[in-house]
């Protein structure tokens, strides 16, 4: 079961025309059950003009800090994000779920590792997070942040970022890059491609001495980083990422498209969830298992719906599922039959899927 908790906005502020910075007041009797790892996101639930929406979004401090506090930037025609930017205000109610994600790697204060992470616009909030929390527990680590934005003013936490520069002096440094504003560097203006990343691991990255690199941005930002990087002999399982879930309709719908023939007709799904379960039939009307679970009046947790989040991941006991789309879990996981529902289409008669494990 999809466990929410109410809690108060205790501060708002724009961090730019078009990003707004919402904190959370935490009660002391929560503190403990919503205590978070750097990197790690919130799902936020608002009942708006009728209608119940859930939205993920990246905190954006360090756990040290014990302040629960996201961005979030307007998309155009975004429900959510235009009604946080525009209506939401101090003082006001919302639900939260248990932070959760597995975008981090654990602080190992002995050590000393030099990091790099690269970001795009709003990407760069979990990585504050993360940043901040491995600069403060790792005393001899470094880190190099490569940040992509269409202008300096569009930076989200510019004034952060330049203090944790001033903080962290001789471990942390940034390389701005704008798209829509021309410097007289060459190399900073437009986005990253394979000629700004041959500069960059010939340059500015010790492909060996680097420990660990973070990617959050768009899709095709973040793949082509890592192939580069891969190409460049950084090993994979150095490379983490977290997409945006842009809802790019066309190679969705034909993912869909393509997955949906092969669904089988009337499965009968049992799903698990709470020591409980629950049974209901698929048929055409539902995209997926957790489509069909919702609309039979099942509460399960999920998210963005765009197999990204991984929030709805749940575990094939019987039968089987195709996913139509997969950017959440790893190989391991897939192996031990885990799936996102909310991607699954049943193509056995019968399906039993565990919510619990």
């Amino acid at each position: 079961m999809a466990e929410f908790h109410e809690v108060k906005i205790s501060d708002l502020y724009h961090e730019t025309n078009d990003t707004v910075v919402l904190t959370f007041d935490i009660p002391e009797n929560l503190q403990e059950s919503l205590r978070f790892i750097h990197g790690q996101h919130l799902i936020l639930k608002k009942s708006i003009n009728g209608k119940q929406l859930r939205r993920t979004y990246s905190l954006c401090t360090s756990p040290d800090e014990l302040i629960w506090k996201v961005a979030v930037k307007r998309i155009p025609g975004g429900v959510f994000s235009n009604f946080a930017n525009d209506e939401l205000k101090i003082g006001d109610s919302i639900e939260i779920m248990k932070p959760s994600g597995k975008f981090y790697v654990n602080c190992e204060p002995e050590k000393a590792r030099n990091y790099i992470a690269f970001a795009a616009g709003s990407g760069i909030t979990p990585l504050m997070s993360i940043i901040k929390t491995h600069l403060n527990r790792e005393p001899e680590s470094t880190f190099k942040l490569f940040y992509l934005n269409r202008t300096s003013k569009s930076i989200i936490f510019k004034e952060e970022i330049e203090q944790l520069k001033n903080m962290f002096f001789q471990r942390f440094h940034v390389f701005y890059f704008l798209t829509q504003e021309q410097r007289d560097i060459e190399f900073l203006n437009g986005r990253f491609d394979k000629e700004k990343m041959d500069i960059l691991t010939s340059t500015f990255i010790d492909i060996e001495d680097t420990a660990h690199c973070f990617l959050c941005g768009p899709k095709d930002m973040i793949f082509l980083v890592r192939d580069e990087l891969k190409a460049a002999g950084m090993p994979k399982e150095r490379i983490h990422y977290e997409l945006f879930f842009s809802g790019e309709p066309g190679a969705k719908d034909l993912q869909i498209s393509e997955t949906l023939d092969k669904m089988a007709d009337g499965t009968e799904v049992t799903i698990i969830d709470g020591g409980k379960e629950f049974h209901f039939t698929m048929d055409e009307s539902h995209q997926s298992v957790l489509d069909g679970a919702l609309a039979e009046g099942a509460d399960l947790p999920y998210a963005c719906k765009g197999g990204v989040c991984s929030t709805c991941k749940c575990k094939v006991l019987k039968g089987e599922v195709k996913m139509r789309l997969n950017y959440a879990l790893e190989q391991d996981e897939l192996d031990q039959n885990f799936v996102l529902s909310c991607q699954a289409v049943p193509v056995s008669d019968k399906i039993i899927v565990d919510f619990d494990v």
